[in-house]
């Protein structure tokens, strides 16, 4: 049984963010819930989803003024390499990092949704940017000067959201 399930305490109020989340949160489940003979191809389609998770925020933060190193996406980036560490272990044989690295997984993404990824829902929400189309409603709100923070407080309005941001329990 996973200990992380979907509640609206993860929720962005942002569609295609809590989607994506949720489709996480039911993938890390049925990883946590694998015997031996399916856990690799449910860890794999974990890191598959992911992966493109993933490449879509990275996106919106580039398309939003995030600089290309901001620590959001940096984060990214390591947890993608770890996800990939444990599969290249899985396929030895050795299972018991990707049952570790699922329930550190169930630890890290609630801090993270509530907080990388609140801070940078309100700051697409703030710009007006639609994660469909990739448009910019509110052009004149995107940042003078890239954004290198990790989404919550890398603006004023940002910051003033941080405050705001459901604590993880």
């Amino acid at each position: 049984m996973s200990t992380l399930v979907w509640s609206e305490a993860l929720s962005l109020s942002m569609p295609v963010m809590d989607t994506t989340h949720q489709e996480f949160v039911d993938l890390l489940a049925k990883v946590e819930a694998s015997d031996d003979a399916s856990l690799l191809a449910n860890w794999q389609a974990l890191i598959d989803h992911t992966d493109d998770h993933f490449a879509r925020e990275d996106k919106w933060m580039k398309d939003t003024g995030f600089a290309p190193g901001n620590c959001h996406s940096s984060q990214h980036a390591v947890v993608l390499k770890v996800l990939r560490e444990g599969a290249d272990l899985g396929k030895t044989g050795d299972f018991a990092p990707i049952r570790q690295m699922a329930h550190e997984l169930t630890i890290w993404f609630p801090h993270h949704a509530q907080n990388m990824d609140f801070g940078l829902a309100l700051h697409l929400k703030t710009m007006g940017y639609d994660p469909e189309t990739g448009e910019v409603s509110n052009p004149e709100k995107l940042p003078e000067e890239a954004i290198s923070g990790c989404g919550g407080s890398c603006s004023s309005s940002d910051s003033e959201a941080s405050a705001e941001a459901p604590v993880a329990s």
